[in-house]
């Protein structure tokens, strides 16, 4: 009885080590998995502002023509 005591600490120990230590990896892997998370999540929210700015270039682009052929026009009226 007292070897099995003595074998059974040392293994629990071993154990809770092995535990611990798969805790480790867990914590390391979901770690890695918010780290790639967030960084897709910048890459869409970058590509979103980066189209946003483009139809936004376009939008004003276009107005702005708009804006300057009807000024042409109000000229070639007043001559």
């Amino acid at each position: 009885m007292l070897q099995l005591k003595s074998i059974g600490t040392p293994l629990v120990l071993v154990l809770a080590l092995f535990a611990m230590s798969g805790c480790d990896q867990a914590e390391k892997s979901a770690q890695q998995m918010l780290d790639q998370a967030a960084e897709t999540a910048k890459q869409a929210i970058d590509k979103t502002n980066d189209a946003a700015q483009q139809a936004l270039s376009d939008a004003i682009g276009s107005e702005g023509e708009k804006a300057k052929a009807e000024d042409d026009k109000k000229d070639t009226q007043d001559i």
